[in-house]
């Protein structure tokens, strides 16, 4: 069995359509025999996630699940390996920096916590 990294793209539809169309594009492990089961198998995830809810204005809001756009097989020895990369202007770069540490500090200590049992 191999190990691939599959990209799921859903389209996020508004009943009321007052918003302009946006897409959610997820990164999915997908662990196959070989590639055209992988593929296949990010297909059948990608339409079993497929959803619908009422927001709280109760307009409907809805996943349509696209396709798998993106699959790549992962190599066991990809230890530090950059699995996605993504590209943003911020208006106040010292907020976000902050936001970002604060976010790690977080992280780590929930890590430091699983580790010792406290």
């Amino acid at each position: 069995m191999n190990w691939y990294l599959a990209k799921l793209v859903y389209r996020i539809h508004y009943s009321d359509c007052g918003y302009q169309s946006e897409f959610d594009e997820q990164l999915r492990l997908i662990k196959a025999e070989d590639r055209l089961h992988a593929f296949q198998k990010a297909r059948l995830i990608g339409e079993k996630e497929e959803y619908s809810q009422l927001t709280h204005e109760c307009s409907l809001v809805r996943w349509k699940f696209i396709d798998v756009c993106e699959l790549h097989e992962m190599d066991i020895e990809m230890d530090g390996a950059e699995m996605y990369s993504q590209i943003s202007a911020k208006e106040n770069a010292d907020t976000y920096i902050r936001t970002t540490r604060k976010k790690a500090l977080y992280l780590y200590d929930q890590a430091v916590s699983n580790f010792t049992g406290s």
